[in-house]
This record gives C-alpha cells, sequence and structure tokens, in this order.
C-alpha cells in the first residue's frame, strides 16, 4: 500500500535537511534493537536522529500492518464509526493516522508515549491530520493510564514487545477497561510476538470480549509451534527508503500479528486464510483457521467447488464470508 499523501508530506517535511549517511547509521541501529527486541531501561527512540530513523524506515512498514488489521475491523464491524481513539505507545502516531485514513468519523485522539524525541517529532506531524483534538501524554504505559476516559477505539501497537513479561497482562486488562468498543493489539509476526497476542486474547476472552479478527472462533488457538499465526504486507519504499536501508527493491513486505476484540459481536466469518494460498488452473489450497476451532488445509477444485471462483480471489489474512464446512 501508499501512504496517504497528507502523511508522506508530513514525513518528507520531518527530514528535510538531514544527512542521508546519518540516516542510515541510526536506522541500522535502530533495526538491530527492534530485531533484538532489546530491553535494557533504555527507549529505542531516545534522540532526534532515531526518531528520525523511525520515521524513514519503520513507520511505512508500521502503518501498513496496522491499516490491514484495521482493514479487517471494518469489515467485521461496517457499523462502527469511532470519534474518540486511545493512541497507547503511539511513536508518531502511527496508529492514529491509520484510524483517521479509515474513520473519517475520528474527531479526538489521545496518545501516550514516553519518548520525547518522536513525540515532539508527532505532535509537528498531527498538524495536518486535521482532528478537532490531540492531547499528548508524556510517560510509559505501566503509569500513564490514570484518570482517563474510556474510547470508542483503544490501539496498542508493536509496543507490548518493549515491556517487561510481567507487565503485560495488567496492562491488556486496563487498556481493556477503557475500552468503550474496540480494542486492537498489533505486534510484529515472529513466534514471540504471536505468544503474546495469545496471552493477550485469554485475558480478552475471560473478560467477555468478542474476538471480531483475525480469530473466527474463542477455542484455544490450534497451531502449535513450530507453526504460528502471523500475516503480511506490502508498503511501497521511497527512494529515501531504499537508500537508508541499503535496500533495492521498490516494495517492503513487513510480518505481523494482531487481534480486534470489542464489546459488540461482529459480522461472522467461517474461516480466515492463515497462510499464503497455493493458487493452480484446476485447483486452489487454503490453509484455514475455522469456526470450529480447527486448522486444516483445504482444496477448492474447479469442477467440484461452487465457490472456486470466490477461493481464487482470497489472499493471506482474508476471511470467507461462506460455511465451508457445506462444501
Amino acid at each position: 500500500m501508499q501512504l496517504p499523501p497528507s502523511l508522506r508530506q508530513a514525513i518528507d517535511a520531518e527530514l528535510e535537511g538531514v544527512s542521508l549517511r546519518d540516516l542510515a547509521g541510526a536506522a541500522e541501529v535502530l533495526s538491530q534493537r527492534y530485531r533484538a527486541e532489546v530491553r535494557d531501561g533504555r527507549l529505542h527512540l531516545n534522540d532526534e536522529l532515531s526518531a528520525r530513523a523511525y520515521l524513514t524506515t519503520r513507520l511505512p512498514a508500521t502503518f501498513a500492518a496496522i491499516a490491514a488489521a484495521l482493514r479487517a475491523v471494518v469489515e467485521a464491524r461496517p457499523d462502527f464509526a469511532p470519534r474518540t481513539m486511545l493512541d497507547a505507545g503511539a511513536g508518531p502516531a502511527t496508529a492514529t493516522w491509520a484510524a483517521a485514513h479509515y474513520w473519517s468519523s475520528l474527531r479526538d485522539a489521545t496518545l501516550i508515549e514516553a519518548s520525547s524525541a518522536i513525540r515532539a517529532v508527532g505532535e509537528r506531524m498531527m498538524r495536518s491530520l486535521g482532528l478537532d483534538r490531540a492531547a499528548w501524554r508524556s510517560g510509559r504505559l505501566d503509569d500513564s493510564l490514570a484518570d482517563l476516559p474510556s474510547s470508542d477505539l483503544v490501539l496498542i501497537a508493536y509496543v507490548l514487545d518493549e515491556l517487561e513479561p510481567a507487565a503485560r497482562g495488567s496492562l491488556i486488562e486496563r487498556l481493556w477497561r477503557l475500552t468503550a468498543d474496540i480494542l486492537v493489539i498489533v505486534e510484529p509476526g515472529t513466534t514471540e510476538g504471536w505468544k503474546r497476542v495469545l496471552a493477550a486474547r485469554d485475558i480478552l476472552i475471560g473478560s467477555g470480549a468478542n474476538l471480531l479478527a483475525p480469530c473466527p472462533h474463542t477455542h484455544p488457538c490450534p497451531l502449535i509451534a513450530p507453526n504460528w499465526c502471523h500475516f503480511s504486507a506490502r508498503v511501497a519504499r521511497s527512494r529515501l527508503h531504499r537508500e537508508a536501508k541499503g535496500g533495492t527493491v521498490p516494495w517492503e513486505d513487513e510480518k505481523f500479528i494482531y487481534l480486534a476484540a470489542s464489546r459488540t459481536p461482529g459480522l461472522q466469518t467461517a474461516a480466515r486464510v492463515i497462510a499464503p494460498p497455493h493458487v493452480g488452473k484446476a485447483a486452489v489450497t487454503l490453509k484455514l483457521c475455522q469456526k470450529d476451532g480447527q486448522a486444516a488445509e483445504r482444496a477448492f477444485g474447479k469442477r467440484e467447488s461452487p465457490s472456486f471462483k470466490l477461493m481464487r480471489k482470497l489472499g493471506w489474512g482474508d476471511s470467507l464470508p461462506i460455511d465451508i464446512q457445506k462444501e
């Protein structure tokens, strides 16, 4: 996907005059910290240069992953029209930009971010977003949720991996209490990211939440390591993005895992595609997580299946609106 033009322009304004050499060096350090999921008490984005490196190399992929998760929310809850939002661990407000991309109804956002460097960048960039109100709070998530009103949409993206394991469960519980309607969690699409989302899933199911996506059921996850649930979002790279990362292709694939939970049930789905489809002229084979709580590969033949044309159009992460048990 392409970044919204207004977001691309805001990023370009922040990067004007920055040395490519400095940017590339900071981007490499940042990438190493993210890949290693470093938790050493230091913020990943601890100065102006690391904040700008994030805009160049991480924001586009993060935006694409969050947008893909929110697209699933739109499909499951077409009636949802949030006016208020809580962006927990906001960074430069990537999640708020993604939410505004899907819901023009959004008017009021509260953003919590510990890094003063990226918070300053986010505040400047959000002046072009057009919300009625954007209130930023400084602080870490374990001590910055007091006295907050509930929000229609609560979103926490690429944050749980930065927290100590003991702090994650209570944070999810607090975020759910602040959720008036929908809570969305997005994490890197690694085995560890999947495990973090599974732990949050258990908490939310125990709290009575309705799962909107990606799970079509509330049974235990049927996947067993070394298999794990994750998805992929493709984002177009700008010239500066390619040069800062030393890349050659004009796009990047971001692997991610997410969970969307609601206080209101969404549209029911029969299954979700949890791996890239194998498409042939005579048949299409899909790996599916099904509403009965089972994961299975299903082949849909051109001659045998009345839904063959529909199945050929499905991609990794798509939901099935039909009852495949009848096929």
